[in-house]
């Protein structure tokens, strides 16, 4: 009896620590900002000094897979002398093993022990590309100066959940286009305007400068490689098709690599296990769930997806052909429901890949093989990569030249001035 009524269900749990910090959020920076407000008035209203508590760069990353974002930054300011420290919620993230003498690198704990930490941040720039601040546990500190996010995918950013970027008051992008969804919604909802900047893709310029030095992986026995890399969710290939997508792509004969989104491992067990036992590896068939889907990406001859941001990945740093699968992706969760139009990565699929129906399941060897000869989506792909990827080579320096001079602003900010608002 006393062990039921102590148990608090994992959901209930979280809106009641979401509901303590806030309370705790708030007791604190009142008492603390009226503190600051008696010091800035005893001081006759001059500039902050330094405060030696006070972090000047924070990157902060959910999970170690975003490591091939922030490495390039980190490895950049290493080479510059720029102190930065960076705040990680993966125990194994690479960077806590990395040689850095600028860098320091802290594992803050996974949930709630994490965002604990967050909350309560004093630090003039924060760079992250979660999506979600202010929204759910993480909380906006009154003690950062500015929130800026970097995106993990060159598309159109309405793919977050809804109000995903509004907290942050600014956003660096891969391509210019990207700023114009991004002005829309903050019309649309009276919000601020953020701070806009073309950087170019970190990542991106990582895997291009990795393909360049990697050579070459010829497909299995001379086969086509086919890799199948889905999103998740109700509307995804494996939750519409099933097994039924999996005995078309056997019939071929081709080399056949699936790839579940990393989503699938907690969310969706019901179905992919069952698929897993039903069609377990083989000489043709493999199940891939690395860290990494460098090599996968590589190794393939052809992508098949649906509305993944693995296809952005796909067609701009490989070139290579891909079939998308005919899914309706339901927006209403996503910040695209705003928009009253298809948003841009599937407006762009009928250009640079090659749909397919469950009608096509009999004849999917011979779309496969139209698809990989098709010159035509072959040059609109490397259209899509000028506008969707600029300042090739070069996000690195740019990311970093962007938070030196955003976090020297603040710090000759009048002590009033310190604590960021909510862009919205």
């Amino acid at each position: 009896m006393t062990d039921t009524m102590l148990y608090i269900d994992p959901g209930t749990g979280s809106m009641l620590f979401s509901l303590i910090m806030a309370l705790a959020t708030t007791t604190v920076f009142v008492g603390r900002e009226a503190f600051i407000k008696l010091k800035f008035l005893l001081s006759g209203g001059r500039a902050r000094k330094a405060d030696s508590k006070r972090i000047p760069i924070v990157i902060y990353s959910d999970h170690k897979r975003y490591w091939n974002v922030f490495k390039p930054v980190l490895d950049e300011a290493e080479r510059r002398g720029v102190d930065i420290t960076y705040y990680t919620q993966s125990a194994d993230d690479p960077a806590l093993s990395e040689p850095y003498a600028h860098i320091k690198a802290e594992f803050i704990g996974e949930g709630n022990r994490g965002f604990a930490r967050l909350n309560f941040l004093k630090a003039d720039v924060v760079l992250s590309t979660t999506p979600g601040l202010d929204v759910y546990q993480w909380k906006r500190s009154r003690d950062v100066g500015l929130y800026v996010h970097i995106p993990h995918t060159a598309d159109e950013l309405l793919g977050y959940r809804m109000f995903g970027m509004d907290s942050y008051d600014a956003v660096l992008l891969t391509g210019e286009f990207q700023g114009g969804y991004i002005r829309r919604l903050e019309k649309l909802r009276g919000e601020k305007e953020k701070d806009l900047a073309v950087v170019g893709s970190t990542f991106l310029d990582g895997m291009r400068a990795r393909l360049g030095t990697s050579g070459t992986h010829p497909s299995a026995g001379g086969r086509l490689s086919v890799l199948l890399a889905p999103s998740w969710g109700k509307d995804a290939i494996l939750s519409k098709y099933g097994g039924r997508i999996l005995d078309a792509l056997l019939a071929t004969g081709f080399d056949i690599t699936i790839r579940p989104h990393p989503q699938t491992l907690s969310s969706e067990k019901d179905i992919v296990g069952p698929l897993q036992e039903k069609y377990p590896d083989t000489e043709m068939l493999h199940w891939n769930y690395g860290n990494d889907n460098f090599p996968v990406l590589e190794r393939s001859d052809i992508l098949i997806t649906d509305f993944s941001g693995i296809i952005l990945e796909y067609a701009l740093i490989f070139g290579k052909s891909l079939i998308y699968a005919d899914t309706q992706l339901d927006t209403s969760p996503y910040d695209a429901a705003w928009i009253d139009e298809p948003v841009w990565r599937l407006r762009i699929l009928p250009e640079i890949g090659v749909r397919l129906d469950e009608a096509d399941f009999p004849n999917m060897r011979e779309l496969v093989e139209n698809a990989v000869r098709s010159e035509a989506q072959r040059r609109n792909r490397e259209r899509i990569s000028g506008e969707a990827w600029q300042n090739k080579g070069r996000a690195a320096e740019a990311v970093l030249d962007y938070l030196v001079a955003k976090q020297q602003e603040l710090s000759h900010a009048p002590e009033a001035g310190v604590s960021g608002g909510k862009a919205s």
